[in-house]
């Protein structure tokens, strides 16, 4: 078979209205939520049983928000984790401009309700088209002794995060942005002093600047520091 046809099975709905943002590796920020929600197609019950017993899935996934490369693909990346200076190949990375734009990660169930599968962990955009989903199998699936690369190491929390009083979130959001912003959102190769960034989150702008190690929430929605 030279060629495939795939269609989302479901779609992701979750923080993140774009890329910017979002962690850049599965279960690295574990309290962000979000859902996968069934095309109607798939919406169908008997498909979920059994998946109550796993606590992790994979989801196969498609990069729906990648611009257009020229000439179609690229040999060769430059990772973010080596600073944005380095090229590897393309088979070295998970970077989304690859030949067939797939993205693979492993979430957290959460719980299964209304048709719907609520999983934490996900580095995915709002609105992301998923094409499969399989459960985790321990066993097969976790390699304690794999040599990892230049990515050996998870990315560490790098950044204090001061979130203003006045910026009212409840509970879950402060401990997510929190955990979200710790890990440094910013591109590697730039780091520009005095400069603001802005993202999307649940809907709201958020507004940051990074000043050594400490990253301060200047704005969240209309509301400003």
């Amino acid at each position: 078979m030279d060629s495939l046809t795939i269609e989302p099975v479901a779609y992701y709905r979750g923080a993140f209205g774009s890329k910017f943002g979002i962690p850049r590796q599965s279960l690295l920020a574990e309290t962000l939520r979000g859902k996968i929600v069934f095309t109607d197609k798939y919406r169908v019950r008997e498909a979920l049983r059994g998946l109550e017993g796993f606590s992790h899935i994979w989801l196969v996934w498609g990069f729906s928000a990648n611009r257009e490369v020229k000439g179609g693909w690229q040999p060769t990346v430059r990772p973010p984790r080596l600073g944005g200076n380095t090229s590897v190949g393309v088979w070295a990375t998970r970077s989304p401009f690859r030949p067939n734009p797939l993205g693979l990660s492993c979430v957290r169930i959460e719980e299964i309700q209304d048709m719907e599968i609520v999983v934490s962990g996900a580095d995915l955009m709002d609105g992301t088209p998923i094409y499969d989903i399989k459960p985790y199998v321990k066993y097969a699936d976790s390699h304690p002794e794999a040599v990892s690369g230049f990515a050996a190491e998870a990315p560490r929390k790098a950044l204090k995060v001061v979130i203003p009083e006045n910026i009212r979130l409840d509970s879950r959001q402060r401990q997510t942005l929190e955990e979200v912003l710790s890990l440094d959102p910013r591109p590697p190769y730039q780091d520009t002093p005095g400069r603001e960034y802005a993202f999307l989150f649940e809907g709201a702008d958020v507004r940051f600047m990074v000043s050594g190690d400490v990253l301060t929430v200047t704005g969240y929605g209309t509301q400003t520091a």
